[in-house]
């Protein structure tokens, strides 16, 4: 029997890389990868659908999925990450705690996207500080590969930034008060930094008080492929079970460093004992937290028409994993 022949576009990370290497293979498919940077990945599956499976921002796939559009995900997360790390402010600004962003500019690449509707999130829910009490700007460098089109709620009072811009730039030169992103600011440094400067501690503290690890990215493919091929769903999912499996186990090499981090063996034994053996899960189970609170968000941030439920999310055969 002959393989289905799939183009699947995903991220470069450690957890991958046997699906990009062949060394895994899902049951019935051969997978063409082709490795992209986020941006254009998003841009070019949510806008002209050209690959059969690709990793996907999940705000961005709920926006879409709650719309109506033929994509469907499964419970596969490639992207996780904490992101009080990535909220900037210039030194100008004189911003030394969460409740002086009030009536503040602050920049953005993309207000859908994931990284910024977790930290506005948690912005509101733990400091106070709503999507309304700031100023935003929005485009820059994020104005060319928007890959989803969203109207804001009339409270929230949002600017264009022209794509000629950098965000970062602005910050550093007075012109914008603070920044969030997935992408650290090339003008981090002298008169661009944190507003978390301890983000390690504060961002453990979140993760010991909610249990939450912020989903990024999920794994979508387009649902005409689901419905044509109903065992397509969990093949894909079990083969990034395994790449994942993999990618853990060469974590526990210690005979030689397998990344240039002179502290991961250190680095790699807190984790597993803040967040047990297998800190990125995949399956709806040990994520229906997680994923109800991010599918909260985009709808309470005006975002998603209506507020998903899990069930919704993802393809029936998934749903029990």
């Amino acid at each position: 029997m002959s393989r289905l022949a799939l183009t699947l576009a995903c991220g470069d990370y450690d957890r991958t890389r046997a699906i990009r290497t062949g060394e895994v293979k899902p049951d019935g498919v051969e997978l063409n990868v082709i490795t992209l940077a986020p941006e254009e990945m998003f841009y070019r599956m949510a806008r002209f659908r050209e690959f059969d499976v690709s990793e996907l921002s999940l705000s961005t796939y709920t926006v879409l999925r709650g719309r109506g559009e033929p994509l469907v995900a499964i419970p596969v997360f490639p992207s996780f990450s904490f992101r009080h790390a990535s909220v900037f402010v210039g030194t100008h600004a004189g911003i030394k705690e969460p409740r002086e962003l009030v009536g503040k500019r602050m920049g953005v690449p993309k207000y859908h996207m994931t990284a910024a509707v977790w930290i506005r999130g948690m912005l509101e829910e733990e400091y106070g500080v709503a999507p309304k009490d700031m100023r935003w700007f929005e485009g820059g460098e994020g104005s060319k590969v928007k890959e989803v089109d969203v109207t804001l709620p009339p409270d929230v009072p949002h600017q264009w930034v022209p794509a000629g811009r950098n965000l970062g730039d602005m910050v550093a030169a007075g012109e914008l008060d603070a920044y969030m992103g997935a992408r650290r600011p090339a003008a981090y440094g002298e008169r661009v930094t944190r507003l978390f400067p301890d983000f390690r501690r504060v961002e453990r503290a979140y993760f010991e008080k909610t249990g939450i690890f912020p989903i990024m990215h999920t794994l979508v493919l387009r649902e005409e492929l689901a419905r044509r091929h109903p065992w397509l769903p969990r093949s894909l999912y079990d083969a990034f079970v395994e790449a994942k499996r993999l990618a853990y186990e060469r974590l526990q090499f210690t005979a030689a460093l397998p990344a240039s981090l002179p502290w991961l063996v250190a680095e790699a034994e807190e984790t597993r004992a803040l967040m047990g053996d297998d800190p990125f899960p995949y399956g709806v189970a040990r994520n229906r937290k997680t994923l109800e609170t991010l599918a909260g968000y985009t709808y309470r941030q005006g975002l998603a028409p209506r507020r998903l439920t899990v069930e919704e999310m993802f393809w029936e055969s998934t749903l029990a994993i």
